[in-house]
C-alpha cells in the first residue's frame, strides 16, 4: 500500500472524531505487518488530559486485536492549516513497537501532507529493547 492510499484512509474515518471542544477532527490509520490497516480517531474529553489520539487509539486497538508489528502509520487532521504531526505522547508510545525507520505521513488534505519517520520526529529515543525486532 502506497502511504497517500493510507493516509486516505485515515481521511474516511476522520469524520468519526469525537471532537466537540477543539473542533479539531485527526482520524489515522496504521499499516500492519500483514497488509491490514487498523483506523482511529481522536476521542476528546472535557478534561483535555484525558483525550486520546487518533494515533494510540489505532495502536491500542491493534494490540487488543494481538497486532504489534507495523510498517507506517498516517495522520489526516483536515482543520488545521498546515499538515499535523503527531504529539509528543503518540511518538513516544509508538517508539515502543516501531524503528527508526518507521514511515509516518500526516496531513490536512490528500494534497498536502509530509511523509518522514519516526526518527525524524523523536530522535535519540532508546532501541535496546527493540533489537529482537
Amino acid at each position: 500500500m502506497e502511504l497517500i492510499e493510507l493516509l486516505a484512509e485515515a481521511e474516511k474515518v476522520c469524520n468519526r472524531a469525537y471532537a466537540p471542544y477543539s473542533n479539531f477532527r485527526v482520524g489515522s490509520a496504521l499499516l500492519t505487518k500483514d497488509d491490514r490497516v487498523i483506523t482511529g480517531v481522536n476521542v476528546e474529553n472535557r478534561s483535555f488530559g484525558l483525550t486520546n489520539c487518533a494515533e494510540r487509539t489505532a495502536l491500542f486497538t491493534a494490540l487488543t486485536q494481538g497486532i504489534d508489528e507495523f510498517k507506517a502509520i498516517a495522520i489526516y487532521a483536515p482543520d488545521g492549516d498546515e499538515p499535523t504531526s503527531p504529539c509528543g505522547a503518540c511518538r513516544q508510545v509508538l517508539s515502543e513497537f516501531v524503528k527508526p525507520d518507521f514511515p509516518v505521513i500526516f496531513g490536512n488534505s490528500l494534497e498536502n501532507y509530509v511523509i518522514s519517520t519516526l526518527g525524524e520526529l523523536l530522535p535519540y529515543y532508546g532501541l535496546e529493547h527493540l533489537k529482537d525486532r
